[in-house]
């Protein structure tokens, strides 16, 4: 049976489906401690809202399964995916996968209708009555493989289903398609059915767009295109896509996990996070935004020299993933403009306030005003719907997460679907947008419910009706606010903005008027002559803070002409010196010019004023400077010298000289052309630091002296130290080993020897080994990665414990573990002997072990100490990890971790490498000079890695000294946490760690 067929014998189905759960009850619904299932009626019976709110449940399994995702239509009926193919593609074979669950599998999938037929499918449930039950259900496509989102517009249905975003046309609106799909894009990444592309929907521009996770990767072209031509992205972001200019770009880089495309009713971005301590980030055209630098690798830009974080929040557990900004009128009115978010991990609805954080955004918790007792609540999709509630899908799983998903813990027979709305709410009547005239439409544009308006939008895009022009050109310029805003978008999407309208537009009353012309003329990278110098006028005079965001943005897709006069026009505002965008916004628009329109660019630079911005003084010089330094070029360090002479005061040359030395960090050598010594001489000279990486015999002898001498400034030793560790001066290597030996300030001897791990000197070995046994415990965990990194000293140090010389308990399993890269008989005899099997205890061994310990801590009758449980903190874990503000920052911060899950808890002591969070994963490293360095990537940018071992020290290393760099599946925290403790102290300290504040 042909695809058109078979959807034409889709059937449909009556339901009378919907329960209705009131206000929260007086005595507590009964406790679910066991995450036992509940049918559908009972699991609501186990939700709490508040006394003006009530809880429906409008669907359930058999009509929806795994509902990750759903829409309403211009005839208010829902359309759901059911993910029931998840986590797995049908048809394809793994071939590898790492320890991000990143899979590699055997071929690319081809598309609909010649694809493999997985089990995903796009259902349309309908209330025919107006009664609020969804009576009627239809397929509009199944056989889908990992399909995440969709959206109905121009004139059919867009499905994301990865590698492709499909077109499934469907001009007679009849709910069948018309032929097969239309692949306008192809080349997102599968590796991670977890994390795919997703969330698909319109932005009021008019651009489709979506959101990428951190797990998978993009080569996303159109068919057709050269693989050169695919743009490459690798982790979280924003993108967009617009259908009728065949255009694909990423909007923005970064973020957490993503999973959630909201646009509030300003048209402002956003997205939610998989971490803690935030409810999510505000997206801003063109920005980075930081991410899992080393699960997710760094971010497209290595001279970006900065990123913006989440929007601030108080510490709260994860996460947030999904949400919606609420504006409608449905609801009470304390509910307005909040924002309401799914924690699929805690099982709750969370409502935040969100207040001005400059030109961005901070959130504050209010309450969770849907909690339930039933532990397999699993909220994934949140949603406004026509009627004004809001509507959640429910996976409706034991667990939510990668690990659980891909080891086959998933249910795919089970779903439902809520909706939370206010107590004395009534059902909507049927109606169908679609049969408005575009003059009606217009008068839809001043809904209270955001929905209408931005389904409105949606049709005035389809239609490209120019006979609604005039009136929409009325109501622009003779409203302000949220109408002429919508005005705006509406004349957009039906042809109407030209240059007439848009001059007059850049002076409107309104600022988000004018911020959004901005954005909308910007998005062509040019815009014409006049409207360009009206531009850089505003970039002079606009009051508001958010539409010179908007300017900063716009600026960097502009060529130089323009965009450079209106980025420093913006820099000369001192007001947005302490923003938490517009700065570094402002740095990313002149770095794009950097080597294309650096005579452009370094022209400012010639203007004495320009010095004096306190935003240049903050945040340019020194990045501008890092920039050129950075590439090591001829060219570029010959920009330096030409801003080193173009400095007009010695505190503006101090800060490029800090630009110059970040940048050279971690060098061995490095020459610099004449011009630039010339230039680095006219405020002293080079500095003592810059001596040495050139190799400069005075300035390593007056390095040389600072060290040895125990009377000199310490902070400038410890600088020195370091940097004869990146030089590689064999004449330091007695010294260092003098202060080891001698000194009796510990954070000097262990800044020597990380310093001495780039030497070869086999007298390293030998002199570490025996001053071992007189260290302290923190000196024997510097001096133990010390050894480990070379095998001539591992030999010796293991030799020193067959010797007696060495006591093996005082080395640790690690230590002995990362020894065995070396292929040597002697080394491996050595640790066989001593350490006997290093291999960590089996599966079974872990599970057993997880199982004792879970009925020790769940059935005990003892009270246990929690004063005890935190010095047990503190001298197991404390080290490496911080709980309520006190510990070390080597792993990840427990305060905001899931803390009151006894089972996961013990899984993550018990076998720590079972899941390791973002940003915590180790490497190994092999160098051409015979090291091997083992740890967290705590740094990176084009010359080198920096690692951060066990012991919590950095260890630099040159890109060019890497002989390989491996991903490691083994944490670095220790198994075998508990094997030490009494049942006592077990007891004592999980209730320490499950504590929910600090003891007083």
């Amino acid at each position: 049976m042909n695809q058109r067929l078979f959807l034409l014998a889709t059937i449909t189905l009556t339901l009378p489906l919907m329960i209705i759960a009131q206000a929260a009850p007086p005595v507590p619904p009964p406790k679910n401690t066991g995450g036992e299932f509940f049918s559908p009626a009972d699991s609501l019976k186990q939700f709490t809202v508040p006394d003006d709110l009530k809880i429906e449940q409008v669907l359930a399994e058999p009509y929806v399964k795994q509902p990750i995702f759903q829409n309403f239509d211009e005839r208010g009926r829902m359309w759901v995916i059911n993910y029931l193919q998840y986590p797995y593609p049908e048809g394809l074979r793994i071939l590898s996968k790492d320890k991000h669950h990143r899979s590699v599998y055997d071929k690319v999938p081809l598309p609909p209708p010649h694809h493999e037929k997985g089990a995903d499918k796009i259902t349309i449930h309908e209330d025919t009555n107006g009664d609020g039950k969804y009576d009627k259900l239809k397929t509009f496509v199944d056989g889908l493989n990992i399909a995440s989102s969709f959206v109905k517009g121009r004139g059919g249905v867009w499905v994301l289903n990865p590698p492709y975003l499909l077109f499934y046309p469907d001009q007679d609106n009849d709910d069948v398609p018309d032929g097969d799909p239309v692949v306008h894009l192809e080349g997102f990444g599968m590796e991670d059915t977890h994390s795919v592309v997703n969330s698909l929907r319109w932005g009021p521009d008019g651009w489709l767009y979506s959101s990428q996770g951190s797990t998978v990767s993009g080569k996303v072209k159109k068919p057709g295109q050269k693989d050169s031509e695919a743009i490459q992205s690798l982790g979280q972001l924003i993108w967009r896509y617009h259908p009728e200019k065949k255009i694909y770009e990423i909007f923005a880089e970064g973020g957490g996990n993503a999973f959630g495309v909201e646009f509030d009713d300003k048209g402002r971005l956003y997205s939610g996070h998989n971490g803690g301590n935030t409810r999510g980030f505000h997206y801003t055209q063109g920005s980075y935004y930081q991410k899992g630098f080393g699960k997710h690798g760094p971010l497209s830009n290595p001279y970006a020299f900065g990123y913006f974080q989440a929007m601030k929040h108080a510490k709260v557990p994860r996460f947030t993933h999904n949400f919606i900004i609420y504006e409608a009128d449905t609801l009470p009115k304390k509910y307005w403009g909040h924002l309401f978010g799914v924690e699929p991990l805690q099982g709750r609805v969370v409502e935040s306030k969100i207040t001005a954080d400059g030109s961005s955004y901070q959130t504050e918790d209010l309450q969770r005003p849907v909690a339930t007792t039933d532990k397999r609540f699993r909220p994934v999709d949140i949603k406004v719907g026509p009627d004004g509630a809001i509507y959640f899908c429910d996976m409706y799983e034991h667990q939510i997460a990668h690990g659980q998903h891909y080891a086959g813990q998933v249910e795919k027979g089970d779903g439902r679907i809520y909706r939370l709305t206010a107590k004395d709410a009534k059902p909507l009547a049927p109606f169908d947008l679609g049969k408005k005239s575009s003059l009606e439409l217009v008068d839809v544009l001043d809904h209270p419910n955001k929905w209408y308006r931005q389904q409105a939008l949606r049709l005035f895009g389809d239609r490209k009706d120019a006979s609604v022009i005039p009136a929409l050109k009325q109501k622009l310029f003779s409203s302000d606010g949220q109408s002429a805003l919508e005005a705006l978008w509406a004349l957009n999407l039906s042809g109407g903005l030209n240059e007439t309208v848009a001059a007059k537009a850049l002076q409107h009353q309104d600022p988000y008027v004018r911020a959004w012309t901005i954005r909308l003329l910007c998005d062509e990278n040019q815009v014409p002559a006049k409207i360009g110098q009206q531009l850089i006028a505003l970039a002079l005079t606009e009051p508001h803070v958010q539409v010179r965001s908007q300017l900063a943005s716009s600026s960097k897709r502009l060529p130089a002409e323009t965009g450079l006069p209106i980025a420093f026009n913006l820099l000369s505002r001192s007001e947005d010196l302490d923003d938490v965008h517009l700065p570094l916004i402002l740095w990313w628009s002149l770095e794009k010019r950097a080597e294309k329109d650096r005579d452009a660019l370094l022209a400012y630079f010639s203007k004495a004023e320009v010095w004096q911005y306190p935003i240049v003084e903050k945040y340019i010089l020194e990045r501008i400077m890092r920039r050129y330094a950075s590439t090591g070029s001829r060219n570029n360090l010959m920009v330096c010298a030409k801003l080193l002479e173009l400095a007009p005061e010695k505190s503006h040359a101090e800060i490029l000289m800090s630009g110059f030395e970040t940048a050279m960090k971690g060098r061995s050598k490095t020459s610099f052309p004449k011009e630039l010594i010339t230039a680095m001489s006219k405020y002293g000279g080079q500095s003592m630091s810059l001596g040495m990486r050139q190799g400069d015999k005075a300035a390593i002898a007056k390095a040389l002296k600072i060290v040895a001498d125990p009377k000199a400034d310490n902070q400038k030793r410890l600088d020195l130290i370091q940097i004869l560790g990146e030089v590689k001066v064999p004449a330091s290597v007695p010294v260092l080993l003098d202060i080891i030996k001698n000194s009796s300030d510990l954070q000097m001897q262990i800044a020597s020897i990380n310093a001495l791990q780039q030497y070869l000197d086999a007298n390293i070995g030998k002199v570490v080994s025996a001053q071992y046994p007189d260290m302290s415990d923190d000196l024997r965990s510097a001096a133990q990665t010390l050894v480990s990194i070379r095998k001539p000293w591992a030999l010796e140090f293991l030799t020193a414990i067959d010797s007696g010389k060495i006591n093996k308990e005082t080395v640790s399993v690690e230590t002995a573990r990362k020894m065995t890269v070396y292929s040597d008989e002697a080394i491996t005899g050595l640790i066989s002997k001593h350490f006997g099997s290093i291999a960590g205890a089996t599966t079974e061994q872990m599970q057993k072990q997880i199982a004792v310990n879970q009925r020790l801590l769940q059935n005990s009758k003892e009270e246990p100490d929690r004063y005890a449980g935190e010095k047990l903190f503190q001298k197991n874990c404390g080290k490496c990890h911080k709980l309520f503000g006190k510990g070390g920052e080597i792993g990840p911060d427990l305060t905001a971790f899931k803390r009151d899950d006894i089972n996961r808890m013990l899984v993550n002591i018990v076998n720590p490498s079972a899941e390791i969070r973002e940003g915590f994963e180790t490497f190994l490293i092999i160098t051409e000079d015979g090291r091997t360095v083992n740890g967290f990537l705590a740094d990176q940018d084009n010359n080198v890695i920096v690692i951060r071992s066990a012991d919590g020290q950095s260890i630099t290393v040159e890109r060019d000294n890497i002989d390989e760099m491996l991903p490691q599946k083994k944490s670095l925290m220790p198994e075998g946490l508990l094997d030490k403790l009494s049942n006592k102290e077990i007891r004592d300290l999980f209730s320490y760690l499950r504590s929910s504040q600090p003891l007083p």
